[in-house]
């Protein structure tokens, strides 16, 4: 190895730990390690910015306001309305019920915004029907996946790896090429799940009584015995304050320890923490007493005098300008005139030194504010979604459906059939030609609001996205790329490319759990070229390896977007996807290495 290639290495190490750590945001982590390679010369200037005029990058950008149409258009919520069975059915049939339509969206659009609508609709219906949501919420996130790998533009990865084909002078992928392994993968997945995997996940339902089922009405509130309280040595019997029988106290927090008031029997004394549950009316009238203090960040008297008060569950977004502060410095109720209650985060509830706790993309906060909140902040891109009980769906144009329903038919048939279309200018048309084209239409027709374009754009995915072709590069000119290959190819001797292609995809499998799938895709793309040059075979199995493994991350909440977003609302904790992610990682590993030699030759 030269000396380049020790560098290009040892950049890539501290990326990848940077992206773990999420030190800053993936974009801004790989285009200064692609700046770095540039400055001392691995990389040239053009090769540089040669990913910021990819067509696979460009599509990218184009598709997110495709989507942002449809999420504009309706169609979403009254789809989460009418799929979901009125009454409770067997787990596997409402998992399947639930699943099938979700993949089949996501295959034509952004995951993201399908997640973002749903998960609410989800977790309302569910608790409507005496369902845990932490059943559903993570085969919810899975199923977008399982539709994502069924197209090219099902997920961002597909067009990432089409564009570096390209790039390599390859024939691209088409539109539906992927669904041979990816509706293999997506069956075995459903199975899995409905048969299998929901018994992996809580039931939160399950646990101990109804002392954790709560009402539309009622939240969650920390209280605090005061100096002289007449509620100390109180006795809580079951979860149970003195009189007060619709007052929930779920535990008592003394020396940094919960003590759960179901399961023993508990004395008050000064300074004790109380999580009760319970509608804010019955804690106004309580706190009227002077014999407790509520716990909160920001100003509460003043959020409380709302007529109007709303509980609110609002999940932390990458983009949202807090991120590694604290309450107090992010200063938040100044900003949103909302009172944080607690902070989700998990699978745990942090109601105690909320000043204290440093905010995190996808913690999940429990806010008190007025309507006014969800009115002003619901279509901002700081938060992932925003869900306040009760809320009413605005009314769907009806013209905006089929305007929306026609765009997304012709985009798709486009892409699939141009190869037998027309050329342009000598160039079939193809994905990019007709998303913007869509795009454009739904822009004039306004589908979504013209004036507000470029707020449905993820920018960071977009720099992510061209950074990744130049730090590919970096590791085909220095060499690496090819190092890595030979690693793999000697590590299976006498084994062939099928052993090779097994190590390329379990490679991709880790980064994309620890880092970004985009980013994961970019350094696994080299190795499998470097390593498809060398054995003299085909590169296309190794690309469509990388296209599976990239997006099919399941074991982790911090691997894929949708995880992360079902995470604090379904109340999971990191090993609940451990434990029903990791047999789906595996299933999905050994379909493709079977079945991608089948489909496309070496």
């Amino acid at each position: 190895m030269t000396l380049e290639s020790y560098i290009v290495l040892f950049i890539i190490v501290v990326m990848m730990l940077a992206l773990a750590k999420d030190a800053m945001r993936p974009g801004l982590i790989l285009f200064s390690g692609a700046v770095f390679f540039m400055a001392v010369g691995i990389i040239t200037p053009d090769e540089l910015v040669a990913g910021f005029s990819n067509k696979g990058m460009l599509t990218v950008g184009v598709l997110f306001l495709v989507s942002e149409g449809v999420r504009y258009s309706g169609i979403l919520n009254q789809l989460a309305t009418r799929i979901l069975p009125r009454e409770r059915k067997s787990m596997p049939r409402m998992l399947l019920t639930l699943m099938l339509p979700i993949s089949a969206l996501s295959a034509f659009m952004n995951n993201t915004p399908v997640v973002i609508i749903f998960a609410p609709v989800v977790k309302r219906w569910a608790e409507r029907i005496g369902v845990s949501p932490s059943k559903l919420l993570i085969p919810l996130s899975y199923a977008t996946i399982f539709g994502g790998i069924c197209t090219l533009i099902g997920t961002s990865t597909n067009l990432v790896v089409d564009g570096m084909m390209q790039e390599r002078g390859f024939e691209g992928i088409n539109m539906f090429e992927l669904a041979q392994i990816g509706f293999i993968i997506a069956l075995a997945g459903w199975a899995y799940l409905a048969l299998v995997g929901h018994y992996l996940l809580p039931d939160h339902k399950k646990n101990g009584n109804n002392a954790h089922r709560i009402d539309y009405k009622e939240y969650y509130f920390n209280l605090m015995v005061s100096s002289g309280s007449k509620y100390i040595g109180e006795v809580i019997r079951k979860g149970v304050l003195g009189d007060h029988k619709n007052i929930n106290v779920v535990g008592v927090e003394r020396n940094r320890q919960m003590i759960d008031t179901q399961l023993q029997r508990v004395v008050l004394q000064e300074n004790d923490n109380l999580l009760v549950c319970s509608a804010e009316e019955n804690i106004d009238n309580l706190l009227s007493m002077g014999e407790l203090q509520l716990l909160t960040h920001g100003n509460i008297d003043q959020v409380m005098k709302s007529e109007e008060l709303h509980r609110i569950e609002a999940v932390l977004a990458p983009r949202f300008p807090g991120i590694g502060s604290t309450l107090d410095e992010f200063d938040f109720y100044n900003r949103y005139q909302g009172t944080v209650v607690a902070i989700h985060r998990n699978g745990s509830s942090i109601t105690n030194n909320l000043r204290q706790e440093r905010l995190r993309a996808g913690d999940s906060l429990i806010i008190l504010a007025d309507s006014g909140f969800v009115d002003t902040w619901k279509e901002s891109k700081v938060f992932f979604l925003i869900s306040s009980k009760g809320e009413v769906e605005k009314p769907v144009k009806t013209y905006k459906i089929g305007w929306t329903i026609t765009t997304v038919l012709i985009m798709v048939l486009g892409a699939t059939f141009g190869q037998y279309m027309p050329t342009v200018k000598g160039n079939p048309p193809d994905m990019f030609f007709f998303a913007t084209i869509a795009a454009v239409m739904m822009a004039i027709l306004r589908i979504f609001p013209p004036k507000k374009y470029a707020r449905a754009i993820s920018w960071d995915v977009l720099i992510t996205i061209a950074s990744a072709f130049a730090v590919s590069k970096a590791l085909l000119n220095s060499g690496a790329a090819e190092h890595m290959a030979q690693l793999a190819i000697n590590s299976v001797k006498n084994m062939g490319p099928w052993a090779v292609l097994a190590i390329i995809y379990l490679l991709t499998m880790v980064f994309t759990e620890v880092i970004t799938n985009n980013a994961a895709a970019a350094i696994a793309f080299p190795i499998a070229l470097s390593a498809a040059h060398q054995l003299g075979v085909d590169p296309k199995p190794f690309f469509i390896a990388i296209c599976i493994a990239a997006s099919a991350s399941f074991s982790t909440p911090v691997g894929y977007q949708t995880n992360m977003i079902v995470q604090s609302i379904g109340n999971y904790k990191f090993r609940d996807y451990l434990k029903v992610g990791i047999p789906l990682n595996l299933l999905a590993f050994l379909l493709s290495v079977i079945f991608i030699p089948m489909i496309w030759e070496f």
